[in-house]
């Protein structure tokens, strides 16, 4: 089991950064082969990527101290071009790094407690959950001790480092859902049954190729018996799981195509046989793990200030309408930092935002900061009294965009701009739709919209799950791009619907302004979302927005 955050964790990954320094050695000099490095780099997370190598670094469950994301910036400044772009995973990648520099950069990482391990390979990738989690209101309890026992069992773990293909987990805590379990591998979510607490347990989700919303194996699993029961799952595949075919190799096949009842049964029968053999050392970490993720101590909170500044200034109450969220304690917010301003890259992120976001978290929210898999930053833990000084902040670093949720707070992969598997770009377009709404003032009469954008089929921009999904393709040497209706990642899980036909790069923006026009004339109320018009109404009428011709001739 790995702790990073101690000296012995340290020691560990310079280490394993000293190993990859030897094998970039002998990849340079020739003695090793592309194909011979290809598994000794995605062992540390080190992609080739279009134009570069890239290196993708895990934030576990998406946590990160101030100090964290500083060691971040200093890397973006030193070895890269200055920015680094956050990732659906909650991870961070660096897309502009040089082979030779990557040890160093390993090296930079263990200073401060972060590695890039497992964020590639078949192997358990980096434990997601909700952002706001420890602070949201609705949660049952804080999710992350789990996590973090889960990222310390799973890490280097001897028989999960060659399962069949890429295995990813999700934990919420809330009662509504933010961590998009359904499509995760194993989706686990924290309910109380006669006040017991316990998870409620999802598996076969995922996206890329053959989308899939997972199916529920346990509707309670005892919290005790957590672990286990998630060896007993990863066991089950690792045994049963197709190896013939990639892209036939994830749980969401085995499941489909070994049905789910056969599954449970092999699931449930290695969990009983390696239940009895813990012996309570998980229960042990996980008790001194609870004490990391303790409160901050809450203070209590003069609101007046904030009110008075609610009334005084439109901008900071658009965007305090816009993005805070509901806290378990009275005074204080939840503050979503978008990184999607006019013209931005989603995602990305500057090593001097990422300095003034530690400086911020540190002087108004308790040193806490959450990287989202909504390509955006957190701070959890704000008094409503430090609202008004943490926004003039933000906006003076163009960081106060008021659109968490929003059509323009949109989702994308970095698209064929970097991306070797790409065959579509995806970043162009999602400015270039971003532009258009806000050239029509759009932002804010349309409200809550959900758009992601992927520019090839393995879904990296989660375009399944979006109320409106892009996929760019390539269509004999032409980007083409297919349009879905009707994802959801959370209230109600979906896969979105293939529209139609496919649009040339230069006719997707119009397609989707059109798609626009629709709602906003068929909806019964500005309170009235897209998907709910959507589920209300159907796709036809949507569908003939899209495809305005064929309407005329229907």
């Amino acid at each position: 089991m790995l702790d990073a955050t101690n000296d012995d964790g340290r020691a560990y990954l310079q280490h394993r950064a000293a190993q990859f320094r030897a094998q970039v050695a002998r990849r340079l000099d020739g003695s090793l082969t592309e194909d011979e490095f290809r598994p000794l780099r995605l062992m540390n997370g080190v992609y080739l990527q279009l134009h570069a190598y890239m290196l993708r670094v895990a934030i576990p469950y998406g946590t990160i101290s101030p100090n964290q994301i500083r060691g971040l910036a200093d890397i973006a400044d030193r070895w890269d071009r200055g920015y680094g772009h956050f990732t659906t995973r909650q991870n961070i990648q660096f897309n502009w790094a040089k082979l030779v520099d990557i040890p160093d950069m390993l090296d930079a990482l263990a200073d401060v407690g972060l590695h890039a391990i497992q964020t590639s390979g078949n192997t358990v990738r980096n434990v997601t959950t909700d952002a706001f989690a420890g602070a949201a209101a609705d949660e049952i309890e804080d999710p992350r001790p789990w996590a973090e026992l889960l990222r310390f069992w799973s890490t280097d773990h001897a028989e999960f480092q060659f399962l069949p293909r890429k295995f990813k987990i999700a934990i919420s805590g809330g009662k509504r859902d933010r961590a998009v379990i359904a499509a995760h591998d194993i989706g686990l979510r924290l309910r109380r049954q006669d006040g017991k607490l316990g998870f409620q347990v999802w598996i076969g989700g995922g996206l890329g190729r053959t989308p899939m919303i997972g199916k529920v194996v346990r509707e309670f699993l005892p919290a005790e018996d957590l672990l286990p029961y998630v060896e007993g799952i990863l066991a089950a595949y690792n045994l049963s799981g197709r190896r013939d075919n990639k892209y036939k190799a994830r749980l969401k096949i085995t499941v489909a195509e070994r049905g789910l009842d056969v599954m449970r049964e092999e699931i449930e029968e290695e969990f009983r046989r390696r239940r009895a053999v813990f012996r309570g050392h998980d229960e042990e970490l996980l008790a001194s793990l609870r004490d990391r993720f303790a409160a901050p101590v809450f203070r209590e909170v003069d609101e007046t200030g904030f009110q008075a500044a609610l009334a005084a200034n439109g901008a900071f109450r658009s965007w305090a309408d816009t993005n805070l969220s509901e806290h378990r304690v009275p005074g204080y917010a939840s503050v979503t930092v978008t990184l999607k301003a006019p013209g931005a890259v989603p995602g990305d992120c500057t090593s001097s935002q990422m300095r003034l976001v530690a400086e911020l978290a540190e002087r108004h929210a308790h040193g806490d900061i959450r990287i989202a898999h909504d390509q955006n930053i957190v701070l959890p833990h704000v008094p409503k009294s430090e609202l008004p000084a943490l926004y003039a902040a933000l906006r003076e670093a163009g960081l106060a965009t008021a659109n968490a949720g929003h059509i323009t707070d949109i989702i994308s992969c970095p698209g064929m701009d970097f991306c070797t598997l790409a065959t579509a770009r995806s970043v162009p377009i999602a400015q270039e739709l971003a532009d258009y709404v806000r050239a029509r003032d759009l932002d804010d009469e349309i409200g809550k919209f959900d758009v992601r954008i992927s520019g090839c089929i393995n879904a990296c921009g989660h375009h399944h799950l979006g109320h409106v999904g892009i996929l760019g393709l390539d269509r004999a040497g032409v980007e083409n791009y297919q349009i879905t209706l009707g994802g959801d990642g959370y209230e109600m899980p979906a896969i979105g619907e293939r529209a139609g036909a496919g649009f040339p790069y230069d006719q997707v923006v119009p397609a989707i302004g059109r798609l626009i026009d629709a709602y906003l004339e068929l909806r019964e109320s500005p309170e009235e979302r897209f998907i709910d018009a959507l589920r209300r109404l159907g796709p036809a009428p949507f569908k003939a927005a899209l495809y305005p011709a064929e309407a005329s001739h229907a």
